[in-house]
């Protein structure tokens, strides 16, 4: 059985004890933001397997002595780079879809190469297979759009 790691099933005195904390400490964190938990209809907080990992995070950097405004910030940072690498993966599989369906319809043949200079500013068109000059040019693809 795979379960959720982000579904809200534990009530705070469960997740307090996963975490080994104080469901006060929970509370507190909460109102913080330092790790929030969803909520249910009756507004009672629910923590995910994902939370309780969080805190035990929290935890880890409290002992280490990390104080709670740089434990805010670490999870944020944290947080922005999860949502970072989710949104690489949509765009790297949007562009192999794209990549995919032009290479179905032969239209790279369209597309021109560019050999730009990255001081200069110069820019040499290159015929398909031919490599740039100088080492300090790059080769930029355009693709002309439909």
């Amino acid at each position: 059985m795979n379960l959720d790691p982000y579904a809200p099933i534990f009530v705070i005195s469960v997740a307090a004890e996963l975490a080994d904390m104080h469901p006060q400490t929970l509370r507190q964190y909460d109102r913080l933001g330092i790790v929030k938990p969803n909520r249910a209809p009756g507004r009672s907080r629910r923590y995910s397997q994902h939370d309780v990992d969080m805190l035990r995070e929290v935890q880890r950097l409290s002992q280490e002595g990390v104080s709670l405004e740089g434990i805010r910030r670490i999870m944020q940072l944290e947080n922005q780079v999860e949502a970072l690498r989710a949104k690489v993966k949509e765009l790297g599989e949007q562009l192999e879809s794209v990549t995919a369906e032009m290479e179905s319809r032969h239209a790279w043949p369209n597309s021109r190469v560019f050999a730009a200079g990255l001081s200069g500013g110069d820019i040499v068109a290159l015929a398909r297979g031919q490599r740039p000059r100088a080492r300090s040019q790059a080769v930029v693809v355009w693709r002309p759009q439909r």
